[in-house]
């Protein structure tokens, strides 16, 4: 009805009816209205206006029909204006309509066997014709059945289940028929991930995802040739790998960004090196600590510097890798370089700007130089005579030549020789001395018969002396390399470097002292030729000796500076229950007095690893110490890790593949590099489809 044709204005409460008496006459549960024949002409009055009503229509609130009757009856029986004020009233309201999704109403399980109905995602389907009821309600589905299939209704019991259960199997194949050809899509994209990654993570060129599906199809052909179809179906064409490795390098950087959140402490480590096309290439590693103890070291990013290399250069390309990936800078703690000059500088050194910035940021970081680089230059201080230029140029001699080269392993083949050949060295690489020496003693009489024949002798090979000298250095080397190898790898901590840098000098002192009295306990092979040569003096070398070692201990102690400024906090670190409480910072001494007074701690200190324990302490109880653990945990001390990825780099862009671009390079070490592992539902779940060339 249209209230505003036939609109009806309540009385009010305290105000009578001249005709009908007052409004509490009316009965309990109902409203007086009246009607105002000139609607738009109407005026509000006020409380006390006297009424003059021609007509009163008391309207019952549970009668609908009454309303519409009263209505038409005012308009017909109404003779004067009224002006009176409206009043409203929320009982004029209409009840609301009934909602089917308030009754609640559910699928019952009998209606399968009696009107051959199922549930499919919410909704009542007839299994006869495939038809929806719009209500889930029995009289609605009874409905349908007797009026559309009255035929179904002679089937006995044992017949009705019989024929639900092969309708519903019907029903099933018809709806995963596309879901399975959507989940074929699904799995032959999936394979493509998986393929892009292994290429990525091998070196491989991406062109060999053809190859890779070429050798697929014939397995398949042979194996299982009723697959085919699936197998072709995967698209490995190098633009579709590109994607792919695009799509997981950007999957793993999200990973670290969403990580990189719950950093309390980071450090970097940075080298610089250039590839095939003379580009020099930074490369960035990012070592982060959360409060869980949960240690993240991902590749942060590769820099390409296409003009100078300074430490300015250097530094803002560092500087835009940081804020790319909006890591904090007073939550950097550590700097770790290779000790070139433009990385170490105490001006315009990179390490030092990056310190600079991290002070004003309000943090406080530390700059070190690669303690591998270290030994290695302190290696090199090791010089016994003409012993390694000899060794150098008799090894050049055999391989120069190529007749040379395959007649002298022809020899050692048919000498059945400890080892196939000799080694070039090189000097840039940290265990090529060592390796050179090593094996050019173990062929020494053969190199020495080989060169008699040629008529090329070398004469040290006869001389004791000479052979002393190359058997210490071999000894000596074979230290350093051993030294060298426990201090690569990755996920080292300082502690652990500095203790395995401390136990080597401790060493060479045990060495000095042992010389002096021509103690070779040590020196297998010095102690070798001694034995081969009882009548030769070599004592007399041993201040020659002596000296070396003592030179190389002086190296060790120059070096290893900024390492030395930190050890009073390696060690509360690695051993705080051996450390004296007044010689730590004031702000740690309580909560360490409390640590060492603790015999459990002790106990679990012992048993776990240095992550573990300080993650199992309690933080309302040790939050320095705590604070302290997870600066020290994040240092990097030394570049390994970007030496390991440099030679990625150069499997990648080798000589053959120059054309490689910069964004792809980096994509391909990122997820060589990695310890996290593509999310590839996530990745499926971000693309519109998943057809199998996209």
């Amino acid at each position: 009805m249209d209230l505003n044709k036939y609109p009806l204005y309540q009385i009010p409460v305290d105000q009578g009816c001249p005709k009908y008496g007052p409004r509490a006459n009316c009965g309990p549960g109902s409203i007086c209205y009246w009607p105002a024949a000139n609607y738009k002409n109407r005026i509000e009055c006020g409380p006390h206006m006297k009424l003059a009503l021609d007509f009163i229509v008391v309207l019952s609130l549970t009668s609908r029909w009454s309303y519409s009757l009263a209505a038409v009856l005012m308009q017909l029986l109404h003779k004067k204006k009224f002006q009176i004020k409206k009043i409203r009233d929320d009982n004029m309201a209409e009840p609301k309509k009934r909602k089917i999704a308030s009754e609640c109403r559910k699928f019952q399980t009998q209606w399968e066997n009696e009107y051959f109905f199922k549930e499919v995602r919410g909704k009542c389907v007839c299994l006869i014709c495939n038809e929806t009821v719009a209500v889930m309600k029995e009289y609605n589905v009874r409905r349908h059945y007797e009026t559309k299939h009255p035929t179904f209704t002679s089937y006995t019991a044992a017949e009705r289940e019989e024929k639900v259960k092969q309708m519903i199997a019907n029903l099933q194949a018809q709806q995963q028929y596309f879901y399975r050809a959507n989940k074929t899509q699904e799995n032959a994209t999936i394979a493509s991930y998986e393929v892009a990654q292994l290429i990525a993570r091998h070196g491989k060129a991406f062109s060999d995802g053809d190859f890779v599906k070429q050798c697929l199809i014939k397995v398949a052909g042979i194996m299982c040739p009723e697959k085919m179809q699936e197998f072709n179906n995967v698209s490995m064409s190098r633009n579709t790998i590109v994607r792919r490795i695009e799509d997981l390098s950007a999957n793993i950087q999200n990973q670290v960004s969403h990580k990189a959140c719950a950093f309390d402490f980071y450090s970097i480590a940075c080298d610089e090196s250039t590839d095939a096309t003379d580009t020099a290439q930074l490369l960035i590693f990012l070592r982060g600590v959360d409060d869980n103890f949960c240690i993240t070291e991902e590749l942060l990013d590769l820099r390409s510097l296409k003009g100078t290399t300074t430490g300015k250069d250097i530094f803002e390309a560092v500087s835009g890798a940081i804020n790319k990936m909006q890591l904090k800078w007073d939550k950097l703690c550590g700097v770790a370089t290779d000790g070139a000059p433009a990385m170490t500088g105490e001006r315009k050194g990179m390490a030092s700007m990056v310190c600079a910035k991290v002070r004003e940021s309000g943090g406080e970081a530390v700059k070190l130089h690669c303690i591998i680089h270290q030994e290695a230059l302190c290696a090199k201080t090791v010089q016994l005579g003409d012993v390694m230029t000899t060794v150098v140029k008799t090894v050049n001699i055999i391989r120069a030549r190529g007749l040379y080269h395959r007649e002298f392993q022809a020899f050692l083949s048919d000498v059945d020789a400890e080892y196939g050949d000799v080694l070039y060295h090189c000097d840039v690489r940290w265990l090529s001395r060592g390796s050179v020496l090593k094996r050019f003693y173990s062929l020494r009489s053969e190199i020495d018969q080989f060169l008699k024949e040629k008529d090329r002798p070398l004469h040290e090979l006869s001389d004791p002396l000479w052979l002393a000298d190359l058997a210490f250095l071999v000894d000596l080397t074979g230290h350093l390399n051993s030294l060298n190898k426990s201090l690569q790898g990755k996920d080292q901590l300082v502690p652990q470097l500095y203790a395995h840098m401390k136990a080597f000098c401790a060493k060479l002192r045990l060495f000095e002292t042992q010389l002096r009295n021509f103690n070779l306990a040590h020196f297998p092979t010095l102690s070798e030729i001694k034995c081969a040569h009882p009548k030769v003096d070599l004592s007399a070398k041993k201040g020659k000796y002596v000296s070396v070692i003592t030179t190389l201990m002086t190296s060790f102690n120059q070096r290893f500076q900024d390492f030395s400024v930190i050890e009073k906090e390696i060690k509360l670190f690695s051993t705080p229950f051996l450390m004296d409480a007044e010689e730590v910072e004031e702000s740690l001494q309580l909560e360490l007095i409390e640590m060492q007074c603790d015999d459990s701690l002790k106990n679990q200190h012992q048993l776990l690893s240095l992550p573990d324990f300080y993650q199992s302490l309690e933080k309302a109880k040790f939050p320095l110490m705590r604070r302290h653990a997870k600066r020290m945990t994040s240092l990097f001390g030394t570049t390994y890790i970007c030496e390991q990825t440099f030679s990625l780099l150069t499997l990648n862009k080798s000589r053959l593949r120059t054309k490689m671009t910069d964004s792809h390079l980096c994509d391909v070490l990122r997820i060589s590099t990695t310890k996290l592992t593509p999310d590839l539902p996530a990745i499926l779940q971000s693309r519109a489809q998943h057809h199998c060339s996209h």
